[in-house]
């Protein structure tokens, strides 16, 4: 039979995925003592719908399955004909600065509970992935709310929480990608899990190399290479980590040429989670603050990681540029006025076209009263002309102008 879905919280049952022909019977024994009360099933795609009456197949497309918990050698399953299921609950689209609260409380938990995992981690002990899995959710209803809100949010990190806030963001930026890319809900999660086990191994590097702040030696170098294997290792040992998730964590550094490591795949060697992961960490990692580096400012990373020819799978970048924009949250750009503004949302239809904060006028040097347009909007005649460096301008305050109540 074809399972939809599975009545209560994803945290209860055994699966990474919700929606799958129920063809295994190490599948079937798992589910049947899993304690998930009922199951909806799908008669019109399972295996046997060519065996069943036409009427039955197209009258009603979802049946509601209560799962008894038999004993062992006697599994039963009791199919019950009821209504089909409510409609998924879909979460209220805000604006950035609606959900920006909203987002710093979940990043402030989820860093707590990240700090707890990752110590648990350098300890020796096993990875406890249910810990994971509720900073997996409260991150993907955020980024339904507005992506940009928790994505930018975590972008800004101090040297000492780099490692936890990294692995964070890059949670909010693979469910964002995942979401654009049209995976499913459980396939988001996955996505979603992955970013926030993929650097795990960063737990085993010894401190000094791992917060050094100058250039790393060669042999440290290779000390840092071994990340992905002994964060692989680390999640295997423990158990109870989708495939998916370990497949992100050792091969999030491999390259579309061949060039990366550690096993210097190729292009479709490198699975698409992995290729998604491999765009999330550099550019989350490139726009902020770490021990040996200033961040790069947002439309900066993009335009330079364009430029990296072989690195990205192309149409995964387009896809992620779709998500973060190409003037994502908290870029300088230059408008046609001739003055400044700090991107504060985006608009999903008009990427060119963001939401700006303009302050500063090019013309007379001078700051301006601060104004809010939203360049989509036909009132506004105004456009970006291009980005700016915010170095170059001797600006060190955009964040606090994005960040203000609009």
């Amino acid at each position: 039979m074809y399972l939809q879905s599975l009545e209560g919280s994803w945290l209860s049952h055994p699966f990474w995925k919700t929606k799958f022909i129920l063809k295994d019977q190490a599948d079937l024994e798992a589910l049947l003592t899993s304690g998930v009360p009922m199951v909806w099933i799908d008669i019109s795609r399972g295996d046997d719908v060519q065996a069943c009456p036409k009427h039955e197949a197209t009258a009603q497309a979802q049946v509601q399955a209560a799962l008894a918990v038999p004993e062992p050698s006697a599994p039963v399953v009791e199919t019950v004909q009821t209504p089909p299921p409510p409609p998924p609950v879909v979460a209220e689209k805000l604006s950035l600065g609606a959900e920006m609260e909203r987002a710093g409380k979940v990043i402030n938990r989820s860093k707590q509970a990240v700090m707890s995992l990752f110590g648990e981690a350098r300890l020796g002990k096993a990875v406890d992935t249910e810990q994971c899995l509720p900073v997996v959710e409260e991150v993907a209803d955020s980024v339904a709310r507005n992506p940009s809100a928790l994505i930018s949010l975590a972008r800004l990190k101090t040297k000492d929480d780099y490692t936890y806030m990294h692995s964070v963001a890059v949670c909010a930026l693979m469910v964002s990608l995942a979401k654009q890319l049209g995976m499913d809900e459980g396939q988001v999660r996955e996505a979603g899990l992955a970013g926030l086990l993929h650097d795990i191994g960063k737990m085993m590097m010894p401190l000094d190399v791992l917060n050094k702040p100058g250039a790393l030696t060669e042999a440290e170098f290779n000390v840092i290479r071994s990340h992905p294997v002994r964060g692989y290792q680390m999640l295997k040992e423990g158990g109870a980590v989708p495939a998916s998730a370990l497949d992100v964590c050792l091969h999030h550094h491999e390259k579309m040429d061949g060039t990366g490591y550690p096993k210097k795949l190729m292009g479709e060697q490198i699975s698409l989670l992995a290729r998604m992961g491999a765009v999330c960490d550099v550019y989350d990692a490139i726009t902020s603050t770490r021990p040996y580096k200033s961040a790069w400012d947002p439309a900066g990373s993009i335009q330079r990681m364009a430029q990296w020819t072989g690195q990205f799978d192309p149409q995964v970048f387009k896809a992620f540029v779709r998500c973060v924009g190409i003037y994502p949250v908290g870029s300088l750009v230059r408008l046609e006025s001739g003055r400044l503004g700090v991107v504060v949302d985006l608009n999903p239809l008009a990427l060119a076209a963001p939401v700006v904060r303009v302050f500063y006028s090019t013309r007379s040097k001078l700051p301006v009263p601060v104004q809010l347009l939203d360049l989509a909007s036909p009132a506004v005649q105004d456009k970006v002309v291009g980005r700016e460096s915010p170095q170059e301008w001797g600006f060190t305050h955009l964040d606090d102008i994005w960040r203000a109540p609009q």
